[in-house]
């Protein structure tokens, strides 16, 4: 019996010096490259030039990264653009005070954009492919372009939320379905931690326990540490009831460890001299909202490709972006109800600020469906 499921992928593929590749930019990467071949496909199958979906992806990078950065600055974190301007469009953590010495250039962090919003990265293209129409010829125009693309959309979406489940991020709310995800990868990372090479732990691993579950979602997981050789028992359990209980407490967002009470935990020596404990805790089981969002966008994907493929040239202008943005953005709207909200404002809000987004984006799909309707032929013949 599935009663709940341990995540503790680490966010990190690889780091080379102070750049860090994570696996949501190598999924918003592969999103494009996959997107870019099938757009080489279609425009293959309707007889246009390949050469004009290179132009488009330039149009679309550039403006999906710069509108979903601007749209998380503006919806989410405002203050950032008087408080740490630089941060807004340089992937980069600048230590303070700013003094251009080689010491302080030498302490650049490589972050990556930390929040990208994807109703921006939505306003960014659709910007983005309005102007790229008007200078484009008249075989190609804003709906008949919008009309291809969001079908790409919809996989390069499903992508990105893949991303965020591997980097433990956009959780969902707690949840007492055998199906919940405990995130525990953060745990495991600041626990680890080894700044300046003084991390007494050895190995760590979490796992499942036979203990009773808590309620909302509380689940009960063992933290199993293996101390270095040359830490002694005192060095242990200052380790454990100092640093282990610190972590846990602030991670809250992961594990329900009080912050009153103190820690339970064993402690053993092993045969060989070193020690090991056992630190009994619970986690918290969460909604996999990230893959909800990413499975219904691969549905919808596949969906619109195929509509695509039966119809092609035939298809009324709008149509299938209609369908797209009314599919998409209820979906989005629907699956807020099961994710904890990103800023501390939206506890205060009816809905929060995804939700909000999402109605005039699907107010538009509306109306540009109608139209669809409205200006299309009796009849829709297929293609062979």
């Amino acid at each position: 019996m599935i009663d709940f499921i341990i995540w503790n992928g680490s966010s990190e593929i690889v780091t080379l010096g102070p750049v860090t590749l994570r696996w949501y930019g190598l999924f918003w990467a592969l999103g494009f490259l996959v997107c870019q071949q099938i757009l080489y496909y279609m425009y293959r199958k309707e007889g246009k030039p390949e050469s004009d979906v290179d132009t488009l992806t330039i149009y679309m990078l550039i403006a999906a990264i710069l509108g979903a950065r601007l749209g998380h600055i503006i919806f989410y974190e405002p203050q950032t653009l008087w408080l740490d301007p630089l941060s807004v469009f340089l992937p980069f953590e600048f230590p303070k005070p700013f003094t251009f010495s080689w010491e302080w250039l030498t302490s650049i962090h490589f972050t990556g954009f930390m929040g990208l919003a994807s109703h921006g990265g939505a306003i960014g293209v659709l910007i983005a492919l309005w102007i790229y129409s008007r200078k484009r010829k008249p075989g190609q125009n804003y709906l008949k372009v919008l009309d291809r693309i969001v079908i790409l959309v919809c996989l390069t979406a499903a992508l990105i939320r893949l991303g965020n489940f591997f980097n433990s991020e956009i959780i969902g709310k707690p949840t007492n379905n055998p199906l919940g995800v405990v995130f525990v990868s953060r745990v495991s990372e600041s626990i680890m931690r080894n700044p300046n090479g003084t991390n007494p732990v050895e190995f760590l691993e979490i796992k499942k326990t036979k203990r009773p579950n808590g309620e909302n979602g509380r689940v009960p997981i063992d933290i199993e540490l293996v101390f270095k050789k040359d830490i002694n028992q005192q060095q242990a359990n200052s380790f454990l009831f100092n640093d282990v209980k610190f972590y846990l407490s602030q991670l809250n967002e992961f594990v329900d460890e009080p912050n009153m009470q103190t820690l339970k935990y064993d402690l053993v020596k092993e045969r060989d001299g070193t020690f090991a404990a056992r630190v009994r805790t619970f986690g918290i089981s969460r909604h996999p909202a990230q893959l909800y969002e990413s499975v219904s966008y691969l549905i919808l994907f596949l969906f619109l490709f195929w509509y695509w493929s039966r119809y092609k040239t035939n298809l009324p202008d709008g149509r299938i972006f209609g369908i797209f943005m009314i599919a998409l953005w209820s979906l989005r709207l629907a699956f807020e109800f099961l994710k904890e909200n990103q800023v501390s404002f939206e506890d205060k809000l009816p809905i929060n600020m995804g939700q909000a987004l999402s109605i005039p984006l699907i107010i538009v799909g509306v109306i540009v469906l109608i139209r669809s309707y409205r200006k299309s032929t009796p009849e829709i013949v297929g293609t062979p």
